[in-house]
């Protein structure tokens, strides 16, 4: 018997329990499937207790879910690869069943066992599954076998390659769109095994009937057949068939498809190359951005930075900018948000002096919108834009009124997006800049009335510190954080605790000690003892960067009064950092 790693309950109990009206007693007996197979053999597995599973008739979907995936993974427990075909059985009915994760999953779990398979037991025992289930009463069986041809195929002799080929083409035609559905989602993986001339017939003819269906729920997932029949096809083919459909799905009825053009366009133009990509799909493209649905321009909008590098800078001038301009005037925020979040990208593509005349007007009025989303996406990718394209000068003209608005925005979300944004800015603009205009709001944001903001206006500070070096710290941020330990509320005089511990590391062992050190002794003999023990978290956190010397005469006499405190949450921390203390010591 194999060694188990697991506890080994009864295989009785186990198989009752599978048979059990509780629900949860049945799913733990079949996540511990392997464990029963273990303990059988291989043999008894085979014998006994797959056959079981194939007649378990459970009718609880999260049952059959778990059996469906772990028969993907049973192939060792019983025998290996040359008896993989004993598990198809109990899955085959698994890919019958109502619930579509369990159908989903059951594919992915033959999918699997198919792949490991001898191509003797795939023509044998594989092929023949696949032809019961696309020839099955029930619709699910259909919609099951069209995930499994391209595990099928490669492997079939050219008789049974040809009727495979000619029931995915029935299945495309079937009179259940869930079927359709599932062969045109499938149409790619499968098209991928087929030889190049079968391609050109047998499966554009069966594209292009997926192409006219009417159902837009089939028509849109055509359309990822389209990029990947694309990269399949040699290019002049896919001009001829790929490129006529791609330019009607841009003008399909349904706001559906059109959305799935221009969400999948970048990949379509890379199929069909540069030279049609600029004659059919530009004029394409240009109707999906100015389309009637919001959800089209969203997405279309969302990928003019890809469209616009595979084009030359003249031809994203003439024909994308004016929908950009549009756009960044539309009357949804959405479309405006999904602008700005890939407008600053296309800076370099346009050159200088494209940029300096016609985006930067742009950029300037999304950050001026009067949603928060637009002007965050806008600063968020402000690290696009390239300095040498445009002067810092001009945009942090424009740039600082959008920040302090969006600092003292009244939703705190935005607040703290912006407070992520602030090492990039301060990155971009260089250390002058900072100090000059950014500094006073990183102050600022320590005293906010939310612990979110005031929590990362702390963590801000130490990386504006590992940015701008230790000694810039020293001079811009630690005086600062030494006034305003004496505010009169105890939570902001907390957080200036938080801050110093983030700090520290940075400043390095004898500036803290110099510094900080002084005033979180201090800050020990506060009168909230919510303050107190956060020093003792805090001394306990800088043990590690302080000589042994400074522990021993300033910071171990300090926690032992945090001991001997009445409050016993003071006195529990100190306890942990005089353990500390005392491990360190120990240690060295």
């Amino acid at each position: 018997m194999a060694m188990i790693d697991e506890p080994l309950y009864p295989i009785a109990i186990l198989i009752d329990e599978l048979k059990n009206e509780d629900i949860q007693l049945r799913l733990n007996s079949i996540r511990r499937l392997s464990t029963i197979a273990r303990a059988l053999g291989e043999e008894r597995t085979r014998k006994e207790l797959i056959p079981f599973l194939s007649e378990n008739n459970d009718d609880d979907d999260e049952v059959l879910l778990a059996m469906a995936e772990e028969l993907g993974v049973f192939v060792p427990y019983i025998g290996g690869v040359e008896y993989a075909h004993v598990l198809l059985p109990p899955l085959e009915t698994l890919c019958i069943v109502e619930e579509t994760c369990v159908r989903d999953k059951a594919v992915e779990s033959l999918c699997r066992i198919g792949t490991q398979m001898k191509e003797s037991d795939i023509v044998e025992w594989f092929i023949p599954l696949v032809k019961r289930l696309a020839g099955g009463e029930w619709f699910t069986a259909r919609v099951s076998s069209c995930g499994l041809f391209h595990i099928a195929y490669p492997s079939a002799t050219e008789l049974f390659k040809a009727e495979l080929r000619s029931m995915y083409g029935q299945l495309c035609q079937d009179d259940m769109p869930m079927v359709r559905r599932s062969a045109a989602s499938n149409l790619g993986k499968f098209a991928a095994t087929v030889e190049a001339n079968n391609l050109k017939t047998d499966i554009m003819s069966i594209f292009e009937d997926l192409t006219r269906d009417d159902q837009d729920s089939v028509r849109l997932l055509a359309v990822e057949g389209c990029a990947a029949l694309g990269k399949l096809l040699e290019p002049q083919d896919c001009v001829a068939h790929i490129l006529p459909v791609i330019v009607n799905f841009s003008q399909d009825k349904s706001w559906r498809v059109r959305y799935m053009v221009a969400n999948q366009l970048y990949e379509l133009c890379e199929a069909v190359g540069p030279e049609p990509t600029c004659s059919d799909l530009v004029p394409a493209y240009v109707r999906l951005l100015r389309d009637n649905e919001a959800e089209v321009r969203i997405a279309a909008a969302g990928k003019v930075t890809k469209f616009c590098r595979i084009l030359n800078p003249h031809l994203a001038i003439q024909h994308i900018l004016p929908c950009v301009k549009e756009l960044s005037s539309d009357s949804s925020q959405h479309v405006r948000s999904a602008l700005a979040s890939v407008i600053m990208g296309m800076a370099p593509v346009l050159g200088k002096d494209a940029t300096i005349e016609e985006l930067l007007p742009i950029f300037l009025s999304l950050l001026k919108d009067e949603f928060p989303d637009v002007r965050l996406n806008i600063i968020s990718k402000l690290d696009q834009v390239n300095q040498q394209v445009i002067g810092i000068d001009l945009l942090s003209q424009s740039l600082l009124p959008a920040i302090v608005e969006l600092a003292e925005d009244r939703h705190w979300r935005v607040r703290l997006a912006i407070i992520e944004y602030i090492p990039l800015l301060a990155s971009q603009f260089g250390v002058g800049f900072f100090n000059d205009r950014l500094g006073a709001l990183c102050m600022q944001w320590l005293e906010d009335k939310v612990f979110s903001i005031r929590e990362a206006a702390a963590n801000n500070l130490k990386r504006l510190a590992e940015e701008f070096g230790p000694e810039w710290a020293m001079q811009n941020i630690v005086p600062q954080l030494l006034e305003k330990i004496s505010n009169p509320h105890y939570l902001h005089r907390m957080t200036i605790l938080q801050s110093i511990s983030l700090l520290a590391p940075v400043l390095g062992s004898e500036s803290t000690c110099q510094k900080l050190l002084p005033v979180i002794i201090t800050a020990s003999k506060d009168r909230v003892p919510n303050i107190k023990f956060n020093v003792a978290k805090v001394l306990q956190s800088l043990i590690p960067i302080f000589d042994h010397s400074v522990v021993e005469q300033t910071v171990r006499p300090c926690l032992v009064e945090l001991s001997e405190d009445p409050d016993v949450d003071v006195r529990y921390f100190a306890s942990q950092a005089i353990q500390t203390c005392d491990s360190v010591m120990m240690s060295s």
